[in-house]
């Protein structure tokens, strides 16, 4: 008689410990975003380009090739050398005779790893019928390495140009042509200019040119060091300007890239800190997000009909804002797709609802374990104990910026170019991997599985990380709520891990390293898009340490770290709650270990003695 196959196995049903979280509230949550998406999409706005200016530009391309190649023959412009001072003395000369308000503002910075440099900005300055002011700016410094005929001598022929042009012109607005210095180290000048500049309380515009020479098409940078971009009216009216000179207008990042740049701001561009301080500002270059390498720099590859076609673009710009300055609203956060922006608080909106499916799920989780009384104190503490080791990581980081172990400077980006990612100290390195190193041994005592721990034990782990994930939720809202991007795919991929328990390990596994797809874009914008590979993580750290990014992402990195250490223990099987009192020793690691080492010296003395009186007998 053939034997009867067996029955095939049935599905969990759903609310069991093998399915626990609830897939129907989940997806019909999921419904509620579409109203924020009705509302974002209503928000997409166009903004207007301002009229152009009755004066039309008349700059020629070969003419400013020329005057970059003079400017250039100081090919080492490096901050406080002799380069440096013979390039200011230079533009003070071209400009000199044409009656210009010339004035020289010196200042020093600390830069990580070369130490205090000596700067000066140099403003020539045309007052206008109105004390408005209106910045046009190019960094003239560079790194030494080269000529640096595109970054920054295009730039610096063009200001000298422009100035050039309205010395023998009264305009509306009050005019400061600046050629800062330290641009190249992250904007040192600009962000003297706005510390300690007169004028700074009066800017309503600024616009920065740097490397506008190169092949390239036309580019434009609007973020700032916050997460705010520039004035919607001045990015479509610099725009509109590029496009009837170039014929077509300038390139734009995609949807993603601003996201990122919202969530986590970056930007080493001159009118970033204009931005962070509400003023519009905008940045013309032909040039990617990584600055090229100025070796090959040199005034034989500048392209004169493209800089002639953004120097133009520049002026008929400069013209447009001298005659209408007060319609170009303030900085705001938004989204631009082609010539229509969506407004930010609608995407903070849609990214907050998005929280909604997970939160809706994670709570009733929560509620099936107190149906169940499934007691979570134990996983509770298992999480707190890992809370504490990425704690302890980030207080000694933070300790080793104070004490000054790791380089200091000022809170501006460090040039993308130089060693920031490659030479940290090696004894600051060490001190953390060894202080490291005993948190983790004193924390993994309790955390090691010492007995089979059973299903009720182990969805206690995953529901409180859930948890634990949940209120740092709320704190990315209260901070920056487009730093959600970051945090999301985590929170809607590990939600489900309990239901996976019974699924094979490379199932689980996937689901894992998928919720660190957050952090890998902000890793990767750093690596592929600023072109500095396997550093970018190195470089970030740097930035913490000379205070660019704020405190608050470290406070909200350790939660998350330890709701990740705890999920990915429980993925692994290498989880346990927190053993009680008849569970561990009686001597916590730090006490066993302190006693071994006296009980070590003991037992050492007493042999040595015992030989002693052994000769002696």
């Amino acid at each position: 008689m053939a034997a009867v196959p067996p029955p095939p196995a049935r599905r969990p049903r759903p609310g069991s410990l093998e399915r626990p979280v609830n897939a129907k509230l989940y997806r019909g949550t999921w419904l509620l975003v579409g109203l924020p998406l009705l509302v974002a999409a209503f928000s997409v706005a166009r903004p207007t380009p301002l009229p152009p200016p009755e004066q039309l530009s008349a700059l020629d391309g070969a003419s400013l090739v020329s005057l970059a190649s003079e400017f250039v023959q100081n090919s080492n412009r490096y901050p406080g050398s002799l380069g440096a001072n013979n390039a200011a003395d230079w533009f003070r000369d071209q400009l000199r005779p044409y009656g210009l308000q010339l004035r020289t503002e010196r200042f020093s910075a600390v830069v990580p790893r070369i130490g205090t440099l000596h700067m000066q900005n140099l403003l020539a300055v045309s007052p206008g019928r109105s004390s408005q002011t209106i910045v046009v700016m190019a960094h003239r410094d560079n790194d030494g390495a080269g000529p640096g005929a595109n970054d920054n001598g295009s730039g610096t022929a063009a200001l000298v140009e422009l100035a050039r042009a309205y010395s023998v012109l009264t305009p509306a607005h009050t005019l400061v042509f600046l050629s800062t210095d330290g641009g190249a180290f992250g904007g040192l000048g600009a962000a003297e200019f706005l510390g300690h500049a007169p004028e700074r309380h009066n800017v309503v515009a600024v616009i920065n040119l740097d490397s506008i020479g190169g092949p390239g098409r036309p580019r434009l940078q609007v973020g700032g060091d916050t997460p705010r971009t520039t004035s919607g009216t001045l990015l479509e009216t610099t725009a509109a300007r590029i496009a009837k000179e170039a014929g077509r207008g300038p390139a734009r990042p995609s949807v993603l890239r601003q996201l990122v740049d919202l969530g986590f701001p970056f930007n080493p561009w001159e009118q970033a800190p204009f931005i962070s301080r509400g003023i519009p500002a905008v940045t013309i270059t032909t040039t990617g997000d990584r600055p090229p390498s100025q070796a090959a720099d040199t005034a034989q590859r500048l392209d004169a009909t493209r800089l002639g076609e953004v120097a133009r673009a520049a002026q008929d710009l400069l013209g447009t804002l001298d005659q209408g300055a007060e319609f170009v609203q303030g900085t705001s956060s938004y989204v631009y797709v082609g010539s229509r922006v969506i407004r930010g608080w609608a995407i903070e909106l849609v990214l907050m609802s998005m929280l909604l499916p997970f939160f809706a799920a994670a709570i009733d989780l929560f509620a099936r374990c107190r149906r169940r009384r499934i007691p979570l104190g134990a996983a509770l503490r298992s999480y707190r104990s890992r809370f504490a080791f990425w704690a302890w990581t980030a207080v000694l980081f933070e300790f080793f910026t104070i004490v000054g172990l790791w380089p200091a400077g000022a809170a501006r980006p460090p040039e993308l170019t130089g060693s920031a990612a490659r030479h940290w100290p090696a004894f600051g390195l060490l001190m953390l991997g060894v202080l490291m190193l005993a948190g983790w041994l004193v924390a993994r005592d309790r955390l090691l599985p010492t007995r089979h721990i059973s299903a009720e034990e182990e969805l206690a782990g995953y529901t409180v990380a859930l948890l634990c994930l949940c209120a740092l939720a709320l704190l990315v809202v209260a901070t920056n709520p487009f730093a959600l991007l970051f945090v999301l795919p985590s929170l809607h991929l590990w939600l489900w891990l309990p239901n996976l328990r019974s699924r094979t390990g490379w199932l689980r596994a996937a689901v894992v390293l998928g919720g660190f797809v957050g952090p890998a874009l902000v890793l990767g914008s750093f690596a592929f898009r600023f072109g500095l590979g396997w550093d970018a993580p190195w470089y970030i750290l740097e930035l913490r340490a000379l205070g660019y990014v704020p405190f608050v992402v470290t406070v909200l990195l350790v939660p998350w770290f330890a709701a990740a250490g705890q999920l990915a223990a429980l993925t692994a099987g290498r989880y346990a709650p927190y053993p009680d009192v008849t569970e561990r020793p009686r001597l916590g690691p730090f006490r066993r270990v302190v006693r071994h080492i006296v009980l070590g010296r003991r037992a050492r003395r007493r042999a040595s003695e015992s030989a002693r009186r052994a000769l002696g007998g």
